[in-house]
């Protein structure tokens, strides 16, 4: 088949790792023709381009700012995206007969091109809903209920599930949350379809190697070390992430790594230079590779969720965690399943953010764990991860729809 896939996350290669990555070279792996059109963003000074790797193509499309700007631009590049993918789409992809159409939100903005795919070529459309969008704005305070800009994109959000012919959702919460909100939509068109990995084959560090990992990024030896890795954002609530900093600066058990980028690190690395905590560390992002064996050095991997959030949000740093095997603590709002969906299948604790009297409980949970227990949590993690987030899981999902 021809596969056309829309993205905001800019893709030259699939030689990366990511969720988009994995399950496009899936599908490469089952010989079908990728198309990928995604931004190249204003700030990179760069054309339109095309480029190929065996099955896969890659349009970028030079965009406006899309991440990390100012309210502004990223609204405006927002609106404009669908028309300059559609103005890219038929200049260069016009002799391609598609007979899918895979799609990412953020954002919500794409419905005129699946629309002209579905009606000149016959195609199928999959909606892959990684975001709700636009009440997780109004959840964050930076959009009103009753303002003109959530209504122009609460009408966009609608027009996309219309023309949608599958939605694949993060959970059974985000399943049940659409179907709620949105009376129109076909229950029958909805289904599971979470995040999903290739994981590479786990192979476990030595202590030698754990110690001189933490020795070059200046780590404890002697506790546990609660990793957040990720973006730094509003979303995230982390001022409890700091707070919980803060209430066990006296712990000698206790060491928190925050690592990551994005609109808050300049407030985090504010606080951190004001108050040089002394049981905690901020690094700005790390690579891939490198991140992947820090991830393993630590103890335990932590996800924070802002507790005004009433759409349920399902992060996709958990499957770093359960690749890693790591046991996880998530401090999310009540409306998200991912805390209860770790306890469920026995990987970690789940807390309500903001909750410090949890907070200590799980902490304190974390720190009297026995090597054995932590040993059985790990392979829990990997149990969760390999019977539901496999892009091959993901890949099946969709093929069976077109079926």
């Amino acid at each position: 088949m021809n596969i056309l896939f829309l993205t905001l996350l800019k893709i030259d290669t699939l030689q990366a790792r990511g969720i988009y990555h994995d399950l496009m070279r899936e599908f490469v792996a089952h010989q079908h023709n990728i198309y990928i059109i995604s931004p190249t963003e204003r700030r990179e000074k760069n054309a339109s381009s095309l480029s190929s790797e065996q099955n896969a193509h890659f349009l970028n499309v030079k965009t406006l700012n899309i991440q990390k700007t100012n309210s502004v631009e990223k609204g405006l590049a927002t609106l404009s995206i669908e028309y300059l993918y559609l103005y890219a789409l038929k200049k260069y992809f016009k002799n391609v007969k598609f007979d899918l159409v895979l799609y990412s939100t953020p954002p919500i903005t794409f419905s005129k091109v699946i629309q002209y795919v579905k009606l000149r070529d016959g195609a199928k459309s999959y909606l892959l809903l990684k975001d709700i969008f636009p009440q997780n704005a109004v959840d964050m305070k930076l959009m009103s209920k009753n303002g003109l800009i959530y209504k122009v994109f609460r009408a966009k959000e609608k027009k996309l599930y219309e023309v949608s012919d599958f939605i694949g959702c993060m959970s059974e919460a985000n399943r049940q949350y659409v179907l709620a909100h949105n009376p129109t939509v076909n229950p029958l068109k909805v289904e599971v379809n979470p995040n999903s990995i290739a994981p590479i084959p786990y192979v476990s560090l030595s202590e030698e190697e754990k110690t001189l990992i933490k020795e070059k990024y200046k780590l404890p030896l002697n506790r546990k070390i609660f990793i957040y890795g990720g973006n730094l954002g509003i979303p995230q609530g982390l001022d409890f992430l700091l707070q919980t900093i803060e209430a066990t600066k006296n712990d000698p058990r206790i060491y928190f790594l925050i690592v990551g980028s994005g609109t808050e690190f300049t407030r985090i690395q504010n606080w951190f230079k004001e108050n040089k905590p002394q049981n905690a560390q901020l690094l700005f992002g790390v690579p891939k590779i490198e991140y992947d064996r820090l991830v393993k050095s630590c103890d335990i991997g932590m996800i924070f969720l802002h507790k005004d959030f009433t759409i349920p949000n399902f992060p996709s740093r958990l499957l770093s965690y359960l690749e890693a095997k790591l046991p996880v603590l998530v401090a999310a709002d009540g409306n998200t399943d991912v805390g209860t969906e770790v306890e469920k299948n026995q990987c970690g604790k789940y807390v309500l953010a903001e909750d410090a009297a949890q907070m200590k409980k799980a902490l304190d949970y974390f720190c009297d764990l026995t090597a054995g227990e932590f040993l059985t949590l790990g392979e829990n993690c990997s149990t969760y991860l390999e019977e539901n987030f496999l892009v091959s899981q993901s890949y099946e999902k969709i093929i069976n729809k077109l079926k």
